[in-house]
């Protein structure tokens, strides 16, 4: 490693511990990071990995939930848990000195969950109230449908809470085997970022999670190819139209994910960006428009977002389509190029001044580039992009064949095809 504040072992079972040194600070964030997500399930099985994520909290074969809570409770600390598609993360921020303890937790929970069979039970209705809560909220069905089209029977497209059909079929069988298969030493990984010795870390991971057998890796998952759809969906009960207009981009690894960090950007990344002035500002046609990248192993999408009214739904989607053949036909100002590359290091490194960030950082880095970067490399990457990079990139992906969109609300009727979609 470059940087002597950052440091890596591997245990002999396969476990890999990444840790920053942040001596200025009192605190110490904490993850264990389970390196497969909801990508790894089968249709049948959709939402397993949420469901354990929920489940590990439920109690352990040392602790009940009450006393998971009350343990964080007690020592003034902060513990969460999420799952996303590739990953599922369990972590914690607290004093330094209470790093023993916080990790001893942790480790309980990855290692130990009792995963009993009233619990499941009671589990299920929490889970299912989680799906009914989205299935409210019209923005996130919008991208969950643009997801399901775009990824077309890949697993990448897929709910990350499942349906409430495979909530309900997930028995104490299946969710043991699940755990057997994927909380395993080699698809496992413990970052922290703070005031505390690499050592120590190393020191707690071997007197729990080492203890994990050792086993064989993981195989690979097949690449995740794009299937562009038009799609539409009508929901009378609101009142805006939704939309989320979409095309292919790098993966995270690629080495021109700079160039697609700063061309979205310079379309929908912030209030000077070119949707928002010219969709909001100048015309006055929504309140939200914005673009984001997303980006994962082996494919990624760069996606456009806004909510409008059913009447100015179709200017909505001409004057997006107006930006993008711009974006393509005329290479950006210098002023505007700088503006943008500004703004993202700025982001970039305000977003890594908490020892949360830093430590999600590491295990981000770890996952899909197999080393920590420099803040100065990735300033200097985002710096060295060109007017004619972004042009390149912007032509490459934005073409009408290998779009998708997506409309859902009170649409009163209108459909859309691909030449809606000309750029």
């Amino acid at each position: 490693m470059n940087n002597s504040q950052v440091q890596t072992t591997i245990l002999p079972n396969g476990l890999k511990i990444v840790t920053e040194r942040m001596s200025h600070l009192r605190s110490v964030a904490l993850g264990i990071w389970v390196r497969s997500g909801s990508r790894r399930e089968s249709e049948a099985d959709n939402g397993i990995a949420h469901f354990m994520e929920h489940m590990v909290f439920k109690g352990t074969k040392r602790r009940s939930a009450e006393q998971i809570a009350r343990s964080f409770d007690s020592i003034g600390g902060h513990m969460d848990a999420f799952t996303s598609r590739e990953m599922v993360s369990y972590n914690a921020k607290v004093l330094d000195e209470h790093l023993p303890q916080a990790f001893d937790i942790l480790a309980d929970l990855v290692m130990n969950p009792m995963m009993r069979d009233e619990d499941l039970a009671k589990e299920k209705g929490v889970v299912l109230e989680e799906i009914k809560m989205d299935a409210d909220n019209v923005e996130y069905q919008t991208h969950e449908l643009f997801c399901r089209n775009f990824w077309k029977g890949n697993a990448i497209g897929r709910s990350i809470l499942g349906t409430a059909k495979t909530v309900k079929a997930i028995t104490p069988e299946s969710l043991r085997a699940h755990f057997k298969g994927t909380y395993i030493a080699p698809n496992m990984l413990v970052t922290a970022a703070g005031r505390m010795d690499h050592e120590s870390i190393v020191k707690l991971a071997e007197a729990t999670l080492g203890k994990l057998p050792k086993r064989k890796p993981l195989p690979p998952l097949p690449v995740a190819a794009t299937s562009p759809q038009i799609s539409s969906k009508e929901k009378k009960s609101v009142e805006q139209a939704h939309l989320c207009l979409g095309a292919p981009s790098f993966p995270m690894p690629h080495p021109r994910r700079y160039v697609a960090y700063t061309l979205n950007n310079i379309l929908g990344g912030g209030m000077s960006s070119r949707l928002f002035q010219n969709i909001r500002e100048k015309q006055g046609l929504c309140y939200s428009i914005i673009s984001e990248l997303t980006s994962y192993r082996d494919t990624g999408c760069l996606a456009i977002y806004a909510g409008t009214s059913p009447e100015t739904l179709r200017k909505v989607i001409d004057s997006t389509r107006v930006e993008l053949t711009k974006i393509k036909n005329e290479r950006v100002s210098e002023e505007e190029l700088q503006r943008s590359k500004d703004n993202l290091k700025g982001s970039i490194v305000l977003g890594l001044e908490s020892t949360s960030s830093r430590m999600s950082n590491l295990a981000r880095q770890e996952m899909y580039f197999g080393r920590h970067a420099e803040m100065e490399e990735i300033l200097e990457r985002i710096e060295l992009v060109t007017a004619e990079e972004v042009q390149e990139v912007a032509n490459e992906f934005l073409q009408p064949a290998k779009m998708g969109l997506t409309v859902m609300g009170r649409l009163n009727g209108q459909k859309f095809t691909r030449k809606d979609l000309q750029c």
